[in-house]
């Protein structure tokens, strides 16, 4: 079962690495409105148990969305990133 559970997730990362640069970022912004949305459905008025299985299912794409937009982007990705930011505030 280990070995089953290893060989699908390696997998997945490989395939997931094969999507490029622009769709690693656009995956990984996704996030942000999956974790703004699960916090801000407390506001709503529903019940606790309501509110409980939101959040969970949000957080959980939030989560979803992060973890493959950083497997898409892979260590240069995040390099190049970071690259990118540094010439935007040295500017």
């Amino acid at each position: 079962m280990k070995k089953f559970l290893t060989e699908t997730k390696d997998r997945i990362v490989k395939k997931l690495q094969s999507f490029s640069f622009r769709t690693g970022i656009i995956v990984f912004l996704l996030c942000i409105p999956f974790y703004i949305l699960s916090f801000a459905q407390m506001a709503l008025p529903i019940s606790a148990e309501a509110k409980g299985v939101l959040w969970v299912v949000l957080f959980g794409l939030a989560k979803l969305f992060q973890y493959s937009g950083l497997s898409i982007l892979g260590v240069e990705g995040i390099k190049r990133l970071k690259n990118f930011f540094k010439k935007k505030s040295a500017a």
